[in-house]
């Protein structure tokens, strides 16, 4: 309160009043003492400071959103010198607001833009223009990171550009998730078309390495051609081997997954792998006691470990050391998350380090490409990490890999962990002798040399062999045949109607048929869920003729069966 009692006082109050409507304002009261022929009195000077105080409250709102924002928010003036960051920009670059006032932009350069980039960037904001873009920068860690940002000129009320207010959003996760996406998608492109390419090589591989066997079959050990034809067959050979590998990539090859101990795996293949990498790389294993149980293919998993092996050991030319770990791995939300498209869960890990001379990430955006090779010309396939990728994929796991120039690389594998126990040991089984046999076989394959090698070897032992170029022609076959048809040689695709429709169909006029699927490769849930459906028989493209009639003798032994 003022007191009247002395010379001159006056204080200086925001009061809340009311209108004559009613409605309320802020002010500010400025209470002076007066003196008028010698009585005094107060003097009230009333400011409305309604529009300051909403302009205030507009400016702390302004100023909280910015400070709060998840966006980085920079404001430098027309040269470029940094006069503001909010939290976000130090949550982000690593650097605290001190350290980048009065600095440039520049210091989160990554050089990963050329300089008609950033002069493009300057032409646009000195010309009163807002720019858009996405750069490359770099943390105060050094740590890369994708930015999408905009800078907006600001002009004074003259019209004067004063300064600029950058706003950035942090992508790299999006751009990571992107890109995982992309990969992804031409990984399933490439593998279709390799699966297409091992389908079509295999049928031709049926035929040139079955009349190679059985050419040689029928030629003296004195005849000069039977090396020829050995010859023959060893090209085959490596050329289905390649095939195969093909088929592991594209996930279209059958699987004969059961339950594994990876450290058993290791240890039985670890002799093997120390003749494979030879004497200058030293072997280190570091096996994990209580190691959880997988379900894969046991030769998958090894040609997983082979291959690894030999690819660490051909980027370490002069030597060096390979490790291999195994661990269990429980892999949470937000790990799964970083590395899509992995699912949280319980997985058993198997890692393969070298210290060779590691990759860049132009190299391992394309290593699990079939045919991609850093090596010379004639020192590979390049299907060897192909083969891996695939393997891994059809077995249900995931395969990262972590590599920098000169620092060697790390293949990490996470397979699904599983509460199976272990089967069994198996007894060994005594190669079955080849016999001859008298039964009606019905054989419908379309591929003309394939349907003749495969008549040619039945017939040669014994068996009663009816003909047809596809499921069509085998109905009619069995529609005119009245006596039993004891068994039905069909490829599980051929043109209009499938080998499994096919034998739907025949089994209402011969139930009596027993059924042997035979192909290269297929898109039919037996190939795509890696396991044959209810376990039919089924023999893989390309086939040697004594492997076809051992075949086709073990299914005529079985007990008859409900076909699907």
């Amino acid at each position: 309160m003022i007191d009247l009692a002395m010379e001159r006082s006056s204080h200086l109050f925001e009061w809340t009043h009311k209108k004559f409507s009613g409605e309320e304002f802020f002010a500010t009261v400025m209470l002076t003492r007066m003196v008028h022929r010698g009585q005094p009195f107060l003097q009230a000077t009333i400011r409305d400071i309604t529009e300051l105080k909403r302009a205030e409250a507009e400016h702390i709102r302004l100023v909280t959103a910015i400070e709060q924002a998840a966006e980085t928010v920079m404001i430098t003036d027309i040269r470029g010198t940094i006069e503001y960051v909010n939290p976000a920009f130090t949550r982000i670059t690593g650097y605290s607001r001190e350290e980048v006032l009065g600095q440039n932009p520049r210091i989160l350069k990554s050089s990963k833009q050329d300089p008609e980039f950033y002069q493009q960037l300057w032409a646009t904001i000195l010309n009163g223009q807002t720019w858009h873009g996405e750069l490359i920068n770099r943390r105060k860690d050094g740590v890369l990171y994708a930015e999408q940002m905009n800078i907006t000129p600001v002009r004074s009320e003259h019209g004067e550009i004063t300064n600029f207010i950058a706003t950035k959003l942090d992508v790299t996760a999006r751009k990571q998730l992107e890109q995982q996406l992309l990969q992804a998608q031409k990984m399933e492109a490439v593998g279709r078309l390799a699966g297409g390419v091992a389908h079509d090589f295999n049928n031709l591989l049926t035929i040139i390495n079955g009349y190679a066997v059985l050419l040689a079959g029928r030629t003296s050990p004195e005849d000069p051609r039977r090396a020829q034809l050995k010859q023959i067959q060893m090209a085959g050979e490596r050329a289905a081997s390649l095939t195969r590998q093909l088929l592991a990539f594209s996930r279209r090859q059958l699987l004969e997954p059961r339950v594994l101990d990876l450290n058993s795996v290791l240890a039985d293949v670890e002799k093997m792998l120390r003749h494979l990498i030879g004497e200058d790389v030293e072997l280190e294993t570091r096996l994990k006691p209580g190691l959880g149980l997988v379900k894969a293919d046991l030769g998958q998993v090894e040609q997983v470990v082979m291959n690894l092996a030999v690819n660490a050991r051909d980027a370490m030319p002069e030597g060096g050391k390979l490790l291999i770990e195994t661990g269990n791995a429980e892999i949470d939300e937000d790990y799964a998350r970083r590395h899509s498209p992995m699912i949280p869960g319980k997985y058993v890990m198997m890692a393969v380090s070298d210290t060779g001379c590691g990759m860049d990430l132009e190299t391992q955006a394309h290593i699990f490409e079939p045919f991609f090779t850093t090596k010379e010309e004639g020192c590979g396939t390049g299907l060897g990490l192909a083969t891996v990728y695939g393997i891994v994929k059809q077995s249900g796991g995931f395969i990262w890999v972590y590599s920098e120039p000169g620092q060697g690389s790390t293949f990490k594998i996470y397979f699904p962990r599983v509460e199976d126990a272990l089967p069994a040991a198996e007894p060994s089984k005594v190669r079955p002798k080849l016999a001859k046999g008298s039964e009606t076989v019905l054989v419908a394959e379309d591929e003309g040399g394939v349907r003749s090698l495969a008549c040619e070897a039945l017939r040669s032992h014994g068996y009663k062999v009816l003909e047809a170029t596809g499921a069509a022609q085998a109905l009619q076959i069995a529609e005119q045949h009245k006596e039993p048809i004891h068994l039905l040689l069909t490829d599980v695709v051929m043109p209009q109607t499938s080998g499994k429709e096919l034998v739907k169909r025949l089994s209402t006029q011969h139930p009596e048929t027993k059924v042997l699927y035979m192909s290269g490769y297929t898109d039919d849930a037996i190939v795509r869920h890696g396991i044959l459906e209810g376990g039919m028989p089924f023999l893989q493209k390309p086939f040697a003729p004594n492997a076809l009639l051992l075949k086709v003798r073990e299914v005529l032994k079985m007990k008859s069966r409900t076909r699907h």
